[in-house]
């Protein structure tokens, strides 16, 4: 069972969309649906927040993930 949150901007020039202590409670707030991870990304345009019970693939199943050049992130929840 894991958890996430976050806010994606969908028009206009990137800008923070929120403060990052807001991106860290609402992670944080949602400990008891991962305990055992926890990841944000923060970036111009999106705050994506995880948190994870690792359960499958415990070593290297961190969030949020990226393709190999680092150009598209993502958080899931399932498997």
């Amino acid at each position: 069972m894991c958890g996430i949150c976050g806010v994606v901007q969908v028009d206009g020039s990137p800008r923070p969309v929120l403060d990052r202590g807001l991106l860290d409670f609402m992670t944080d707030v949602m400990t008891h649906r991962g305990p055992n991870d926890r990841g944000v990304l923060y970036e111009d345009g999106v705050a994506l927040g995880v948190r994870r019970l690792s359960i499958v693939d415990v070593a290297g199943g961190h969030q949020p993930f990226s393709n190999e050049s680092g150009s598209i992130w993502a958080i899931q929840a399932g498997k």
